[in-house]
């Protein structure tokens, strides 16, 4: 049965797939629990902040590859919304920025965040493999990957919530990148999602697009194993 069946049911089973991915999301990982329980010390948090801005600048470049590979006028007009919500269009918008503010609020400088001096290798192997896969592969599996974005608002509203509640040592108007995701995450996943579904028609492209959204996955978790080693490894900080 491919997409094409007119009682819709293939498109609701490969949809139900790539959303079973849920279980496998960052949100589930140890250190991510922790983090949300309120059982992380100031360190820690500085130690995941300076680290995920290893994520957070890729982004930009892992959506121009994207672009650049993308033949759809379409999709590229929508796509680049994401490139401008991160890198906004002047000084001081943008997620980028909103995570270097979030940086500096919890005690790191805005230049020991921008030269990634805390990034661990894993981090950064793992952040390194995402663009490569979003340069290298099909540009619609490229897109399948981006669909962790279906699971982001629920972790995005608890994460948001965790900090007002426990890390009350953190300036709460520089939580605006949390803030921000709640509304851009499901526009970007809608958009994701019927670009996978139109294109991704056959048990070969569905599969791969699953694959494709799994490899991500797995770039979250290693990214969370990494930083929680870090963490643990009090000399580094």
């Amino acid at each position: 049965m491919t997409l094409t069946d007119p009682t819709g049911t293939a498109t609701d089973e490969f949809v139900a797939a790539l959303r079973e991915h849920s279980r496998r999301y960052h949100d589930q990982h140890p250190f991510s629990r922790r983090m949300n329980a309120g059982e992380l010390d100031p360190e820690q948090i500085r130690c995941w902040v300076a680290n995920r801005f290893c994520y957070q600048a890729a982004i930009p470049r892992k959506d121009a590859a994207i672009l650049a590979n993308c033949p759809d006028r379409e999709v590229r007009r929508r796509w680049l919304r994401r490139i401008v919500d991160h890198d906004g269009t002047a000084d001081g918008e943008g997620g980028i920025e909103a995570w270097l503010r979030l940086g500096e609020a919890v005690g790191l400088t805005r230049g020991e965040i921008e030269d990634q001096r805390h990034v661990v290798p894993g981090v950064r192997f793992a952040v390194d493999a995402y663009v490569t896969f979003a340069r290298t592969r099909p540009w619609v599996e490229a897109v399948a990957s981006s669909l962790t974005e279906l699971f982001a608002p629920d972790l995005m509203a608890e994460r948001l919530a965790a900090f007002e509640r426990h890390y009350i040592w953190i300036d709460p108007q520089e939580l605006t990148y949390f803030r921000a995701r709640l509304s851009q995450a499901p526009r970007d996943s809608a958009h994701a999602l019927e670009v996978v579904t139109e294109h991704c028609r056959t048990p070969e492209t569905q599969a791969a697009a699953l694959a494709a959204l799994s490899f991500k996955c797995d770039v979250l978790w290693s990214m969370l194993d990494a930083i929680d080693h870090a963490c643990a490894d009090r000399q580094r900080w």
